[in-house]
């Protein structure tokens, strides 16, 4: 009897341990973009400097560093309909705080995604102002091209003046 309770009593100790729970897909995301951002695969956006040329199609953006921030261009082009404009630009984590100097107001939060920079979907309506007819920078999503100062320097608007450089 004996040897037939033993074993009885060790498979139900061992059915009745708690089972580790699956992880969750934000989890499971998190767990896999660390081990990319470990193996060297994909860019770890806290250790990356946001320095340089950005663009998708036509669609351009400059990051270069000053004395004491990052100077910001952005240039969006349509042919007759386009924007143009540069700011500052601020960094803290993934988050970036865009704030543009010929329009008063348009200020926004923009992300950074190791070596993509994306606007959100909407911006102030101040933001309009840097733009013609009915071009809009809102979703604009950019990669870099290069890591470069002095080719991020020299990106001009449609009237030919350097956003990001002299």
């Amino acid at each position: 009897m004996k040897q037939v309770l033993l074993p009885a009593l060790l498979l139900v100790a061992g059915c009745s341990r708690e089972q580790p729970r699956p992880t969750s897909n934000v989890t499971a995301a998190t767990g896999l973009e660390a081990a990319a951002i470990e193996a060297g695969v994909i860019p770890d956006p806290n250790n990356t400097d946001i320095t340089g040329l950005y663009a998708r199609d036509t669609d351009r953006v400059c990051v270069v560093p000053t004395a004491t921030a990052y100077r910001v261009g952005v240039f969006v082009d349509y042919g007759d309909q386009n924007c143009g404009g540069s700011g500052t630009i601020s960094r803290v984590g993934e988050k970036l705080q865009l704030k543009f100097d010929s329009a008063e107001g348009c200020s926004f939060e923009a992300r950074f995604e190791g070596d993509r920079i994306v606007f959100p979907g909407r911006l102030p309506d101040s933001c309009q102002k840097l733009c013609a007819r009915r071009a809009s920078m809102a979703a604009l999503d950019v990669s870099r091209l290069s890591e470069s100062v002095s080719e991020a320097s020299t990106l001009r608007d449609a009237k030919g003046r350097l956003l990001c450089g002299g």
